[in-house]
């Protein structure tokens, strides 16, 4: 087996990249038959696009297909340490390459590393035709691309490959180098990789190194991989996933659910202020004045995690969570403040009461609420009559809402007498 990996630093993942779509494994959504992708290279037509989906799941290797389909020179730049000089390098070679009648296309990997400037740089190219930009990217490009650069490209997402892509992909290595893999090993890389060729192909190299037999075993992967790890990056988009899973869990009152997303970011290496942070959010936002005091013990929770750090932090934040969780829902606070910022932006702004203003001559006709009975008096601080807020009756927002609907029965009432009794 070693002859097979000698004489090359070349990793088996970059020798095995497809040729052509028939060696190319998923993604039939995008090259197979009748599909759009394959159309275009059938046509010999190229287009500008963005690939964005997981790792490992075939976006440079088709970038490199449709370029040899098209008989184009293909330019790759890896937007971590490309600068906008060297987009220019590459524009000016594809000004030498139209001028003897050879297209040109510019690969972009992790595209949404360039910045602004950068992003900007691409635009001059690509509405001349000069360059045909294919990016790719494991973030959402609606986030991730500037709207300039992205209305002159298309989109096409990438999916996880499945268990019989993995096994194509097993499949064409054990063809085109010799190495054999047992069965029970091949079920075992393939539950292991969750959908990425790439770490597949990565795990067999760094295995056959180590291998002295003709087969390579499940025991013989187990020793190189020793544990299964999280499939978990922050920076990508399964760490805005789980987070969102971990916050329903939370809003759907589930405090297993939310115990085993917590333990997945943890395990992961999520930053634990970025989970303190968002259980301060979900305080105020999913349960607010259901319970006031959960606003306090997230923000708590939050300090403490900041002083105390990890491996203890996993205890806060469980106590946090646990507690979000059980309490009563109220969203009655979100709600408010966004009737309010949709009026706002939808209606003519009022004028403030002149007896309101810092600085009127009015304002000395201002009643102040202290020198009423029940320290209220009945006065309007906007134009019109206006409620924002709706109260529900969900935990302690229950005894709130019997103030809240007195006080709106005494600004709402006939009677203009000006105040109220003790």
């Amino acid at each position: 087996m070693e002859k097979l990996f000698n004489n090359s630093d070349i990793p088996l993942a970059a020798k095995l990249i497809p040729s052509d779509l028939d060696e190319f494994a998923g993604q039939l959504h995008l090259v197979g038959p009748d599909s759009v992708i394959r159309k275009l290279i059938e046509q010999d037509r190229l287009i500008s696009c963005v690939f964005y989906g997981p790792p490992g799941t075939g976006k440079s290797a088709l970038a490199r297909i449709i370029a040899k389909r098209t008989k184009s020179d293909f330019i790759r730049l890896n937007a971590v340490t490309a600068t906008i000089d060297d987009i220019r390098k590459a524009v000016k070679r594809a000004y030498e390459n139209r001028n003897v009648g050879v297209k040109t296309v510019l690969f972009v990997d992790e595209i949404h590393r360039f910045n602004k400037a950068q992003q900007d740089a691409l635009l001059p190219p690509l509405e001349e035709g000069i360059i045909t930009l294919i990016g790719a990217t494991t973030k959402n490009p609606f986030f991730s691309l500037t709207p300039p650069l992205r209305s002159r490209v298309l989109l096409f997402e990438f999916k996880k490959l499945s268990e019989e892509d993995l096994k194509k992909v097993l499949e064409l290595a054990e063809k085109k180098t010799g190495i054999k893999i047992s069965s029970d090993g091949k079920k075992y890389l393939i539950n292991m990789v969750d959908g990425d060729a790439r770490r597949m192909l990565n795990i067999i190299d760094a295995t056959v190194s180590l291998k002295a037999k003709d087969i390579i075993t499940k025991d013989d992967l187990t020793r190189v991989i020793k544990e299964q790890w999280i499939l978990y990056d922050r920076d990508e988009d399964y760490h805005y996933d789980v987070i969102s899973a971990f916050i329903k869990s939370i809003r759907g009152s589930d405090p297993d659910a939310a115990l085993y997303w917590l333990a997945v970011m943890l395990e992961g290496g999520e930053d634990p202020l970025f989970i303190a942070r968002r259980l301060i959010i979900l305080a105020s936002e999913d349960i607010g004045l259901a319970d006031s005091f959960a606003l306090v013990l997230a923000n708590s929770a939050y300090e403490a995690v900041d002083n105390i750090g990890m491996p203890e932090a996993r205890i806060i934040l469980a106590h946090a969570t646990l507690y979000l969780s059980i309490q009563p829902k109220s969203n009655s606070s979100y709600l408010a403040i966004e009737n309010a910022l949709s009026y706002v932006k939808n209606n003519p702004l009022m004028d403030v009461p002149t007896y309101l203003r810092a600085s009127h001559p009015d304002k000395k006709k201002y009643k102040y609420p202290h020198n009423y009975g029940g320290h209220f008096v009945r006065q309007k601080y906007m134009e019109k009559n206006i409620s924002f807020y709706t109260p529900t009756e969900m935990g302690r927002e229950k005894e709130l809402k019997k103030i809240y609907d007195r006080l709106k029965e005494i600004k709402d009432g006939e009677n203009n007498s000006g105040n109220v009794k003790k």
